[in-house]
């Protein structure tokens, strides 16, 4: 229980104030981040484009925002209007191995996250009739994926500081429950780059409301960019999904009865609320360092908790099923929430997105929201 409590530390760390002794090397990181943007705006740096429209969905901060459930959206919006779209990611987390991996459209891909990269893998398993490409080098990748796969449209996942990649729609997620907005750079705080950084989004999607309201943030966010739309996303259950054999289980059948909850996300602490306001009744709450992959031992030590704490089952997040050991043994089920990002408004989020990928076809210059 000591390991147990020491990780729940260690992600709960994540949302502290700042650490005001590391500010000095906060200016400087800051200082650096804007020095870099500015480079790529001015021409001192170039970005590579490719032939098809790109729409970038990133955020400002490390940790969570509820990113990979939007890009599964927008890949749904874009299928669902005839496109073809690739999904082109760095595949954060995985093992040395090959520096390129393409993912074929199939059905009931599954590939390994410890090559892939955990996202990279539910999203494949999510997606199967979406291609994906995983390299650091996300131009070499979209050529392939146009040449291989002929698509039309690429989704460049967590990409909003990945300037070497010319993008046509930048989309920025905000969890409106970490208040990353009156936060400091790295290392002193969360951010990547200094929050003005957000004037160059075209779109701003404020994740967690249905924990928060977001009104607050959304003024913060009108103070730097007045501009782009802002959409609020609230994170919805579909299903339960039973680890290994993948069935769905109805929700309804574990509400109100006592489960182990455990995560190893960059937002436990909204994972777990979410949990309680779906109706479950979490008699444990224990969260690891974002993207860990468990151990045996981990396993053994979850299984103590729960027996001690009296759980009939484990829920978890669909990320962390991809981080369980092979074989899993545990005597009780282990339960993945399957959830979906419910946008706001969601006909004019869609004539939004698309009017961005019809500029870059049709070479136009018209202002993001038009």
């Amino acid at each position: 229980m000591a390991r147990h409590a020491a990780n729940h530390r260690c992600a709960c760390a994540l949302s502290r104030p700042m650490n005001r002794s590391l500010t000095p090397l906060a200016a400087l990181y800051g200082a650096g981040a804007r020095l870099r943007r500015a480079a790529y705006q001015q021409g001192w740096l170039k970005s590579r484009r490719l032939s098809c429209p790109v729409i970038s969905v990133g955020n400002l901060t490390v940790g969570g925002s509820g990113k990979t459930p939007l890009v599964a959206e927008v890949a749904e919006v874009l299928l669902l209007h005839g496109y073809k779209p690739a999904i082109l990611t760095r595949g954060y987390g995985r093992e040395r191995g090959a520096d390129l991996i393409a993912l074929e459209p199939a059905p009931r891909r599954n590939p390994d996250p410890r090559t892939a990269g955990d996202e990279p893998a539910l999203l494949a398993r999510t997606l199967p009739q979406v291609p994906m490409v995983i390299c650091a080098d996300r131009f070499r990748a979209g050529q392939l994926a146009e040449e291989r796969f002929g698509v039309d449209v690429h989704i460049l996942d967590d990409g909003f500081q990945h300037l070497a990649l010319a993008r046509d729609v930048d989309l920025v997620a905000i969890d409106i429950t970490q208040d990353v907005l009156r936060g400091a750079v790295l290392p002193a705080g969360r951010l990547r780059e200094p929050v003005s950084a957000l004037a160059r989004a075209d779109i701003v999607v404020l994740t967690r409301t249905e924990i928060q309201d977001p009104a607050a943030t959304e003024k913060q966010v009108r103070e730097i960019n007045s501009q782009a739309p802002i959409f609020h996303c609230a994170m919805r259950l579909r299903n339960l999904v039973q680890a290994g054999s993948m069935q769905a289980v109805e929700p309804e059948e574990y509400f109100g009865k006592p489960v182990c909850a455990f995560c190893a996300i960059g937002n436990p602490s909204a994972f777990f609320a979410d949990l309680r306001r779906w109706g479950f009744n979490p008699v444990a709450e224990i969260a690891f360092r974002d993207h860990h992959v468990y151990s045996p031992e981990d396993v053994r030590r979850l299984n103590g908790t729960a027996e001690e704490k009296g759980a009939v089952a484990f829920l978890t997040t669909e990320k962390d099923v991809m981080n369980l050991p092979p074989g899993l043994e545990s005597g009780l089920p282990v339960l993945a929430c399957a959830i979906r990002a419910e946008i706001s408004e969601p006909e004019k989020f869609q004539q939004v997105l698309l009017a961005g990928i019809r500029r870059k076809q049709l070479g136009s210059k018209v202002a993001p929201g038009v």
